[in-house]
């Protein structure tokens, strides 16, 4: 008599859409996205292990004096960015270009907390006459399928910290180039590590996120308000990928 065995598992592959990602990271001289302007940006593409194929590097003179706040954070001084960046117009309608080719050759783009780089290059391309990129699709944001994914990991979830929790490295935070492809890398892990439960396109994956992140954003409200950091008539605003 035959001995019984029982039937393997069956393997998960991860979505096909890790095979090319594209990265977008944008730094600043502060965190409004309607006012503040862009310093330097980052646009790249991954390959399915991670490795930069293809990679763009931006430095813009903002045409205002970037705080020393911000400069602490990315390294950028107000003179610098005069001395050696390109007027914020041209640096502005390229980066525009370039997300749009890749959003055109349906290429998903990873943007970590997506909202802030994407609305803030909203308001900058309308502020010099550039045609803005209103509802870029698809998008991948790692800061919101974690929490999907992992809701009740304790800590914080700035790219460092998660980039580290999914062992990638991180060198050269804020730095465009250096945070944006660690986005991307977490995407590639996340995808790895919740394959048997993620949407196997991104397009499927892109809308998933805007119902993850509205609710996301409902739940840190009510927190908030809860410790008193809210007025209870105050909401966030959970819009996403662009504000």
């Amino acid at each position: 008599m035959d001995q019984w065995r029982p039937e393997p598992l069956p393997l998960f592959q991860t979505p096909e859409w890790v095979k090319v990602i594209g990265v977008f990271d944008l730094e600043t001289t502060g965190v409004d996205v309607t006012t503040d302007r862009i310093v330097t940006a980052h646009v790249g593409l991954l390959d399915a292990g991670g490795a930069v194929i293809r990679a763009r590097d931006w430095l813009a003179d903002p045409g205002v004096a970037i705080p020393e706040g911000a400069t602490a954070i990315h390294g950028i001084t107000t003179d610098r960015a005069r001395d050696e960046g390109r007027p914020a117009p041209e640096v502005v309608d390229e980066v525009v270009g370039a997300l749009r080719a890749l959003l055109d050759a349906g290429i998903p783009i990873v943007a970590y907390n997506a909202p802030y780089d994407f609305s803030l290059l909203k308001y900058e391309a309308l502020r010099h006459g550039v045609g803005p990129i209103d509802d870029p699709s698809p998008v991948i944001d790692p800061l919101v399928v974690d929490k999907a994914y992992d809701r009740w990991r304790r800590g914080k979830r700035t790219l460092s910290v998660v980039a580290a929790h999914y062992s990638v490295r991180l060198e050269g935070a804020h730095e465009a180039s250096a945070d944006a492809v660690a986005a991307g890398r977490v995407a590639q892990a996340l995808a790895e590590r919740f394959a048997p439960w993620l949407p196997t396109t991104a397009g499927e994956l892109h809308t998933r996120q805007i119902a993850w992140a509205r609710a996301q954003a409902a739940s840190l409200t009510d927190y908030f308000i809860q410790i008193g950091r809210l007025d209870p008539e105050d909401r966030l605003d959970g819009s996403w990928p662009i504000r």
